[in-house]
């Protein structure tokens, strides 16, 4: 008989000896009280300071938004009830997908389940409508890029990572008369980096491109209404398509485009992930109008944010610890060796009750492992004084690479 079972504890076996084997920390977020959660341990608990959250401005415990959830859920109860085309569109649903094109400036939005959702039923279905298309993928792109770019069956030409000269290299290599899209982040998540979105989007039009956009990590975050880069950069009515979450700074879940109608149309009517998948809960459309409205006419939070996002670099870099620095709000703190990394998040947990995730492959190249901070904007002096000081006294104990 086949072992098959072997095959897995196999798998395993190699993913726990190249100290990539993944434990998941059981929080209970602390309404109230962010960035403090409880870590459940059986039957103990513990009080932790978390600083991976990706609800970049703690939006899930905004009044606004659980007032406005409270609200749904009363009214029409918990789930959708079905996929978008049968039962599953609410009224909620076209109130958000109307909040999020008037959000970015385009005529039409669609939600989907996810983010990652979003790209890869997007991307697949662009190879089906395009006719002989090349996409153009900055070689750092999401998996969920990557992904659908795969799906897509298209020829595919991976530029070097936010290099303009390679990039239109090889947009000069193909026919004019080729269907072509550029597809690439405004935020590279594990650097923090920032991409030159007014500068692609000017290749764009050279070559008579698409433009296809990931905004995850600046939507809500930046812009004088929380569009993102291409908003702050006033380049967004540039972007073909633009791809954002509720997940991240509007502190919710799910996933969408903002596009051309027609485009929207075309992908609401032949992508695979959207048709066939249940819509999200109207309670959860509810909770994002109620975030994006609040972000895109107050901007406390993002200014309390990016204040504590400088206060920690700053703390990090005098410490002489090796911060990538960026003008972004994440700050990635390079380790390079995967084994190291979960020791001193371990260490980080046990004794200073301080949580953090370590990042290894395949998230990251090996050999670039590493912690990634997302100061909020409820993070103080006091936490950031603590995170510093405990970093820099595991950093001596690790034998840790210091800054050049």
């Amino acid at each position: 008989m086949i072992d098959y079972r072997r095959f897995f504890s196999d798998a395993l076996r190699k993913i726990r000896s190249e100290g990539r084997y993944r434990i998941f920390a059981e929080l209970s977020r602390m309404r109230g009280n962010y960035p403090k959660a409880r870590l459940h341990r059986g039957d103990v608990c513990r009080e932790v300071t978390v600083w991976c959250s990706n609800d970049y401005l703690a939006m899930a415990q905004h009044p606004a938004v659980l007032a406005a959830m409270h609200h749904a859920i009363d009214e029409v109860g918990a789930g959708s009830g079905g996929t978008r085309n049968i039962s599953g569109t609410t009224h909620y649903h076209v109130a958000l997908e109307r909040e999020l094109s008037e959000l970015h400036g385009k005529e039409a939005a669609l939600l989907f389940g996810s983010g990652y959702t979003a790209n890869e039923a997007t991307l697949s279905t662009l190879g089906r409508l395009l006719p002989d298309l090349v996409i153009f993928s900055d070689e750092r792109n999401h998996a969920s890029m990557i992904e659908g770019i795969r799906h897509a069956r298209c020829e595919k030409m991976i530029f070097a990572h936010n290099d303009l000269t390679d990039l239109r290299e090889k947009l000069a290599s193909v026919a004019p008369t080729r269907p072509k899209v550029i597809a690439f982040e405004s935020i590279y998540s594990m650097d923090g980096d920032i991409g030159p979105v007014k500068e692609i989007c000017a290749l764009a039009r050279c070559h008579d491109a698409l433009t296809y956009l990931d905004e995850v990590h600046a939507v809500g975050m930046y812009g004088p209404n929380g569009g993102g880069i291409a908003e702050r950069e006033g380049v967004a009515h540039e972007i073909d398509i633009l791809e954002g979450t509720l997940a991240k700074a509007f502190g919710l879940i799910g996933g969408y485009i903002a596009a051309d109608r027609l485009i929207v149309d075309a992908i609401r009517s032949m992508a695979s992930g959207f048709i066939f998948t249940t819509s999200i809960p109207p309670v959860i459309a509810a909770g994002a109008i109620a975030s994006i409205r609040h972000l895109k006419h107050n901007g406390h939070e993002r200014r309390l944010q990016a204040r504590n996002a400088a206060l920690l670099k700053r703390e990090l870099t005098r410490r002489g610890l090796p911060v990538v620095l960026s003008e972004s709000h994440i700050v990635p703190v390079v380790i390079g060796d995967p084994l190291r990394c979960k020791a001193l998040t371990d260490a980080l947990l046990e004794e200073f009750a301080i949580y953090v995730q370590p990042i290894n492959y395949p998230t990251v190249p090996k050999g670039s492992e590493r912690i990634r901070l997302t100061p909020g904007p409820l993070h103080g002096p006091t936490e950031i004084e603590a995170l510093g000081a405990a970093m820099e006294k595991l950093w001596l104990r690790f034998s840790l690479p210091r800054a050049a």
